[in-house]
């Protein structure tokens, strides 16, 4: 079977909801890329991860750590849904008053995510105006 063109899209191993123990950001990391390494060929060219689960800055962080551990023989970033819209509908709450402060946390979230997407995200950008 080819798979060359395919982008996959799992979740981050990351613990459950209700887990009483979160992994560290390098935990994390570490083991999804494990994972992928053991599961997925270096012919897909994209993994396109889901962030829900996690924060947006969570998410962000594991993203950055995976990429940092590279080089990787695929490309990792997100599907980008909930990771790029959940602060701007927050921001937003469906008021016309809240346009401008939705759509400059839209592009602070783009702009963490790009950076987390080449592992070259720090968590101090994240209290930069969004």
């Amino acid at each position: 079977v080819k798979l060359e063109g395919m982008v996959l899209k799992p979740n981050m191993a990351i613990a459950g909801k209700k887990a009483a123990k979160r992994a560290a950001v390098q935990e994390v990391a570490e083991k999804t890329v494990k994972m992928l390494k053991n599961c997925v060929p270096p012919s897909v060219p994209g993994i396109a991860f889901l962030s829900g689960g996690q924060s947006d800055e969570e998410a962000t962080a594991h993203l950055d750590a995976m990429n940092k551990l590279g080089p990787l023989p695929w490309a990792l970033t997100f599907s980008y849904g909930r990771a790029l819209q959940a602060a701007p509908q927050k921001a937003w709450s469906g008021k016309r008053e809240n346009v401008a402060a939705a759509q400059r946390a839209f592009a602070h979230r783009a702009r963490m995510n790009g950076l987390a997407a080449v592992g070259k995200w720090v968590q101090g950008l994240e209290k930069e105006a969004a």
